[in-house]
């Protein structure tokens, strides 16, 4: 009799031990854990995420803008410098058109005064600035804006101080054109009391497309 229950008991204990085995995995069907995102798949989409809200923010290449969104400023390189004589029959002095054309494909601004040398038999002589507002000028590709260079027409009848060229700096450039001077080819005597030569702002000669 000792035996059989023993052998009684050890079945239901084994018998007890299945229930709850079947019970736990009954659980876990019933409630599985969410699957985990691969970190590297996500990092991926985040990264091209930010790259193309950053092209859609940023400033698009070609356009002549900064970081700031504002147009570039013209570079000397990009302008074909031009000087033809602007001077009106009856005028006491005579005038030169110093044209730039904005040939850098892209947008640029310009505006200011531009740098202006007459080269003279005498040496360099510096055009002094008028004084006159300017406002900024923005040119597309293939359009144009002129200044004009203001001097004293030689009728002393004497030889004069003779002009052999014209140096030009773009407004905040550094780099310069020398072109031929168009104009009367001499300028009066002075006293040395100061240029006789003034330049208008950037669009004081008019503006060209």
């Amino acid at each position: 009799m000792r035996v059989t229950k023993l052998t009684i008991a050890a079945l239901a204990a084994a018998v007890a031990g299945l229930s709850l085995t079947a019970c736990q995995n009954e659980d876990i069907a019933a409630d599985p854990k969410p699957a985990t995102s691969a970190p590297a798949a996500n990092g991926d989409a985040g990264q091209e995420q930010g790259q193309e809200q950053g092209q859609q923010d940023g400033t698009v290449a070609g356009t002549g803008t900064n970081e700031d969104g504002k147009t570039a400023t013209c570079r000397t390189d990009e302008l074909d410098v031009t000087a033809t004589d602007a001077t009106i029959d009856g005028d006491t002095d005579g005038t030169v058109a110093v044209t730039f054309t904005n040939g850098g494909g892209r947008d640029c601004a310009l505006s200011g005064y531009a740098g202006v040398d007459l080269k003279t038999s005498a040496g360099s002589l510096s055009a002094e600035r008028t004084g006159e507002e300017s406002p900024s000028v923005v040119l597309k590709d293939g359009e144009k804006v002129s200044f004009a260079v203001v001097y004293p027409v030689n009728d002393s009848g004497g030889s004069g101080v003779r002009i052999t060229g014209l140096v030009v700096t773009p407004p905040d450039e550094t780099k310069s054109v020398t072109l031929d001077w168009p104009g009367a080819g001499s300028l009066p005597v002075t006293d040395g009391s100061g240029t006789p030569v003034k330049v208008g702002p950037i669009g004081s000669a008019g503006q060209g497309g």
